[in-house]
């Protein structure tokens, strides 16, 4: 029986996204970046996605965004299949959150979120009407920075550009979030202000689908109930955390010993002689 969310079986919920057979290569020098990667992700459900650097993380993201097409294999996004569909229609109805997209720097946080309803860089003022401003505020204050809303962006501090970005990615009502990265160089209390708050927001939207990109097992937030682990474009492990975020796979995603431990619903990975002891293939996470 697989794990429920609000009563349901994730079989009994609608598929979010389906890879089938999906291989991606480099049209320059036919370099194979994703090969025979299935994987199904269901409203509700939220994923982590690892590896190591060049994994194939980033490619697996932008097929799942409707920013690029496979190679071979196929790829539905919200019942739609990339190549059949006008993916700018798609992308309207998915999040997406990464410290590098292009977003106004000189308005406040507030005109940020608003960006998000018209999808565009800068604001287009004469979209947004008396309900799409309240809108923007409601998501500013569900993220826990409602008090930053006329401050301007380029003064937030990283931790709070990231909740910024995700209520920014939220104004259209998206089924699927995707988050790239989301707690790139934030330091502790920023980290667990993000953490708390996806939290939140997992717990008050039981229908949305997220997928995080992360290096960091202390990133994740209770709520993260699946996790798929890529190595060298090829899907290692899928499926429900407590049988893959172990010490076994995570030393052969990562390619050296990992010590995985888990508390309250929270990770930590370790590797190297500092640890105190060696994630030797057999050993398993602790509850």
């Amino acid at each position: 029986m697989a794990e429920t969310t609000a009563g349901r079986t994730s079989e009994d919920r609608g598929v979010v996204v389906a890879l089938e057979g999906v291989g991606v290569r480099r049209h320059t020098n036919g370099q194979t970046i994703l090969s025979e990667v299935d994987w199904t992700v269901r409203a509700g459900e939220h994923w982590a996605l690892l590896g190591a650097n060049g994994a194939g993380k980033t490619t697996l993201l932008k097929l799942l965004g409707a920013l690029m097409h496979p190679t071979t294999g196929g790829v539905e996004v919200l019942g739609c299949r990339l190549g059949r569909v006008d993916v700018r229609e798609l992308r309207t109805r998915i999040g997406h959150v990464s410290s590098a997209q292009a977003v106004p720097k000189d308005v406040d946080a507030r005109t940020v979120v608003l960006t998000g309803h018209s999808g565009t860089v800068q604001p287009l003022w004469r979209t947004y009407d008396d309900e799409v401003r309240g809108r923007a505020e409601a998501l500013l204050a569900e993220l826990g920075v409602k008090e930053l809303a006329h401050r301007p962006y380029a003064v937030c501090s990283g931790g709070q550009r990231a909740r910024i970005l995700i209520a920014r990615a939220l104004m259209p009502a998206p089924p699927l979030l995707l988050l790239d990265e989301p707690f790139n160089a934030l330091d502790l209390p920023s980290r667990e202000d993000l953490v708390e708050a996806m939290q939140r927001l997992a717990e008050s939207r039981p229908d949305l689908a997220t997928v995080t990109v992360t290096h960091h097992l202390e990133e994740l937030f209770p709520a993260v109930g699946h996790a798929l682990l890529l190595r060298e474009g090829r899907i290692l492990a899928g499926g429900p955390v407590g049988g893959v975020l172990t010490a076994p796979w995570m030393t052969a995603c990562f390619g050296r010993p990992v010590r995985v431990v888990r508390h309250d619903g929270r990770w930590a990975a370790y590797s190297g002689s500092l640890t105190g002891e060696r994630a030797d293939i057999g050993a398993e996470a602790t509850s």
